[in-house]
């Protein structure tokens, strides 16, 4: 089954939709080193659908709900995204299939991706552009790159689903859903 028709009937997307998705999720897939591994394969869908609403949302909604809010400068939080500027909250809000959030994190995002695949493509300043991470193409390779840097394909190898959601979201929100998408991708494959 191509990607195309896995993202269709694992998400409920239409065609279009589809097509537009599967070539950008193939270059995270690659760069996240699932793309020749079942399970991983799986679980990168299953976490990627859940985070992006089924590929709807590329960017946090924003409220500013209370959390939100620590974002702003100067709370422990903002600290740890690097928000150093009144508005860093709102302007490097979530952004890409899993959600990078923080100045520090769309900087690290732009000098990560021009090593692993600066020669091939331009990639952009997305501290200076952050609504480039918005894109399909960026969108999806974040989410790859997150993948990789943070090492999560030990917790698809394990089986560790649980903990692979925790690396992801910080909790366990949205279990539930999460599992359903990675039961149904692994009848699709």
């Amino acid at each position: 089954m191509t990607l195309a028709r896995t993202l269709q009937a694992l998400y409920g997307c239409k065609p279009a939709t589809a097509q537009a998705w599967a070539p950008h999720l193939e270059a995270a897939m690659h760069l996240a080193q699932v793309d020749e591994q079942f399970d991983r394969r799986c679980a990168f869908l299953a976490q990627v659908g859940h985070e992006s609403g089924r590929l709807v949302f590329t960017r946090e909604i924003w409220g500013p709900t209370a959390q939100q809010k620590r974002y702003e400068p100067i709370t422990t939080l903002s600290g740890r995204l690097g928000n150093t500027q009144p508005g860093d909250g709102a302007r490097y809000k979530g952004r890409g299939l899993i959600q990078t959030t923080g100045r520090a994190n769309y900087a690290m995002t732009t000098v990560r991706l021009r090593e692993l695949i600066g020669h091939s493509i331009i990639v952009p300043d997305f501290e200076a552009e952050p609504r480039r991470l918005e894109e399909p193409l960026w969108a999806a390779l974040s989410a790859g790159l997150y993948w990789y840097v943070k090492r999560l394909n030990r917790w698809a190898d394990s089986g560790d689903f649980a903990e692979l959601t925790r690396r992801i979201n910080g909790g366990y929100n949205g279990m539930a859903d999460r599992q359903l998408l990675y039961a149904r991708a692994l009848m699709l494959h």
